[in-house]
């Protein structure tokens, strides 16, 4: 469990540090910043959840979206508790830092902090953040180790 906790902690310093750097120091006098000709650097709020769906309900959406997320980080956490495969243990870790990484934006900010931003052309895919990309990669790993080798186990 502590490894996962560590973890965690890392993402989510990881997470805060770059969406403060981006804030105040890249995009302080800038809407965006094109890098290369497909990916920018761009400030976006987000007041829903993923891809911002469901952003259409103000305050109370960020105590709401905020408050579900809390709960589904306490059951990762009880996961957490019981897991014994290192491998997940650094998966949750990943998920937990990086849905609170967002929870601290929604109560601090009133929405969360996006700013990379994908491109082919007029084609974007929508922005998102350092805590969306290790939920993500927490996620994927989950799956990898439930599709290649929790099954080893079940043998």
């Amino acid at each position: 469990m502590i490894l996962g906790l560590f973890i965690a902690l890392g993402v989510i310093v990881v997470d805060q540090i770059s969406k403060y750097v981006v804030m105040h120091y890249i995009l302080s006098e800038y809407a965006a910043l094109i890098v290369t000709p497909f990916f920018a650097v761009v400030r976006a709020w987000n007041t829903g959840v993923s891809f911002s769906m469901f952003n259409n309900f103000g305050i109370r959406g960020v105590y709401i979206l905020s408050g579900i997320a809390l709960i589904i980080v306490a059951l990762l956490l009880k996961w957490l508790k019981s897991e014994k495969n290192r491998s997940v243990q650094v998966a949750l870790g990943f998920i937990i830092g990086g849905a609170l990484g967002n929870v601290i934006d929604r109560i601090h900010l009133g929405a969360v902090f996006d700013f990379l931003d994908f491109y082919i052309g007029d084609h974007h895919w929508p922005a998102f953040n350092i805590a969306d990309s290790f939920i993500c990669i927490g996620a994927g790993l989950i799956v990898f180790h439930s599709i290649f080798f929790a099954k080893k186990r079940e043998k």
